[in-house]
């Protein structure tokens, strides 16, 4: 039986340019889930989870990510590749053509929030075409505490209309879909495409923007945790490094798994309020907290199911990035507020193919902003039973296509805070050892634990000296001589390959490597940014 919609408060949408039949203002999640079913865009799942197919678009498409170039952005974004311009003029008229299109049609309306610290809170109103992107919106922004409808004042409006899509040779466009911010109008526009993630990512890119700019503010695309103590960690890494699982700690409280404010009061503040996490291959075993929050509430991304509506997280046959999205209180252990305090320690997590990096090793201030500007991790180059040379892969700040400004401006900021705090900083290097993939193995996980629970405990010295490290020849990092609970040879990698020159030839490709892909940051970094770099 459909359940009818409660309007909970009706609102105007004159003021944008629209006028929908019905605006479903601020629904429940439960009903939004309910009208998702009883429209036929999705099934219940066994675990109580909201399954929906996104469409054409599995992903973010980045080559359909726009910027408006005007006065606010000219001199300021870094354009390029990442950072498309956009004519204001275009986007007037996409504008007009997308609020037109809802029309005579119910039209989902959410207001909500960005920032957990609320100096630094960003008020957002998302109009949606479609009741699973309102729930979408619930489950991941900050939910304000009581609906204001017309009394809501929002810094940003969001329009998404997936089934709309634009003409390329008349609104200037790449293709049918698009994803624009105007930072002068703070309207961000997203059409011809169902991903979720976009809108998710389009506030994050102008938050990116917005914060350091106007607020002194470093985002980072990075989880983050807090110790009893109170000291907070944060963890950088890209997609397949271990960023989501080693910030999953149980002895330590999540304040969140993907964006964060570093301010100058020095409080690490989640931008989000809730998770979307990937789930292939998801296992209990693997990601206790990620599977048990996958339940009433939750939007499953492209995921298959059987007859019985059981997950079948292997099947990649819609894609790889199926994904589950749901709000942080679906976790038990997170810290209230999701604000941390007192930043001891930052991780850039790697997932290092070419089995060169140390396990983990200790950074300078100038190391540590080189490596955040690269952004490195490995990915292989066909199946195992293929060809098995790695790949370099390289993604600025570890979050490139949500960077409009220059790396070097994040990177900056960075270590001054670093040095400020006396933050410490460790390169973790969760990919292979032993030779490279295909003849090395993965490091162990619990080996990774054990040098991050060393690292946060202080059971690393804080003198960089030749008793206590061992300066890497080619990469000039520091790499601890003990961890308790890791084997001595583990800690160096050149130790656990069988021939050193082999060592030695690999890890002199992969810091070419860094050295090439740093040569378009070059003339924009500090003495010291530079020579953070690859020595031999």
């Amino acid at each position: 039986m459909a359940v009818q919609p409660h309007i909970t408060n009706q609102i105007s949408l004159k003021p944008y340019g629209i006028h929908p039949k019905k605006v479903m203002y601020q629904l429940d999640p439960n009903l939004l889930h309910q009208m998702t079913i009883d429209l036929k865009m999705g099934r219940e799942a066994a675990n109580g989870a909201l399954a929906i197919n996104t469409g054409k678009f599995t992903g973010r498409s980045p080559k359909d990510r726009f910027i408006v170039e005007d006065d606010i952005t000219r001199n300021k974004v870094w354009w390029g590749d990442i950072n498309l311009p956009f004519d204001a003029e275009k986007f007037d008229r996409l504008y007009h053509k997308i609020t037109n299109y809802f029309s005579g049609k119910d039209v989902f309306v959410r207001d909500a929030i960005a920032c957990a610290d609320a100096n630094y809170r960003t008020q957002i109103r998302f109009i949606t075409e479609y009741p699973w992107s309102a729930l979408f919106i619930y489950n991941m922004f900050i939910r304000p505490e009581s609906a204001k409808g017309d009394n809501f004042t929002h810094d940003w409006l969001v329009i998404d209309a997936p089934g709309f899509e634009a003409d390329p040779e008349v609104d200037g466009t790449r293709q049918g879909n698009f994803a624009i911010l105007n930072f002068t109008k703070k309207i961000a526009i997203v059409g011809g495409t169902g991903y979720t993630g976009e809108m998710k990512k389009g506030i994050f890119s102008a938050l990116n923007f917005e914060l350091p700019v106007f607020k002194k503010t470093l985002p980072m695309h990075c989880s983050a945790n807090v110790g009893a103590d109170g000291d907070t960690a944060v963890f950088f890494g890209l997609s397949g490094t271990g960023k989501t699982t080693l910030s999953a700690d149980p002895n330590r409280k999540l304040i969140g798994d993907d964006e964060h404010g570093w301010t100058p009061e020095n409080t690490i503040f989640n931008f989000e309020g809730g998770c979307y996490a990937k789930v292939i291959n998801l296992t209990e075993e693997s990601e206790p907290e990620i599977f048990r929050a996958i339940k009433k509430g939750a939007i499953l991304e492209n995921v298959i199911l059987n007859e019985a509506g059981e997950v079948d997280y292997s099947d990649t046959s819609i894609t790889q990035n199926t994904r589950v999205s749901y709000p942080l209180y679906h976790i038990d252990n997170i810290q209230e507020g999701s604000i941390g305090h007192n930043p001891k320690n930052i991780f850039f997590l790697t997932a290092d193919a070419f089995g060169v990096l140390p396990p983990i090793s200790k950074l300078t201030p100038g190391q540590a902003a080189y490596h955040f500007i690269s952004g490195y991790t490995a990915k292989v180059a066909g199946t195992e039973e293929g060809v098995n040379e790695p790949q370099p892969n390289f993604s600025a700040c570890f979050g490139a296509p949500f960077m409009p400004l220059h790396p070097a401006v994040y990177a900056e900021m960075l270590s001054d805070k670093i040095k400020q705090n006396n933050t410490n900083v460790w390169l973790v290097n969760t990919g292979w050892a032993g030779d490279p993939y295909g003849v090395g193995k993965r490091m162990k996980l619990a080996y990774t634990r054990a040098m991050i629970t060393a690292a946060l405990n202080g059971d690393f010295p804080e003198d960089v000296n030749e008793e206590n490290y061992h300066i890497h020849s080619i990469f000039g990092v520091a790499q601890p001589k003990k961890c308790p609970g890791v084997p001595d040879s583990v800690l160096s990698q050149k130790e656990t390959w069988n021939d050193d020159a082999a060592y030695y030839k690999k890890a002199r490709i992969l810091a070419d490597a860094f050295r090439k892909n740093f040569e378009k940051f070059k003339e924009f970094a500090n003495e010291e940014i530079v020579a953070g770099g690859p020595k031999g």
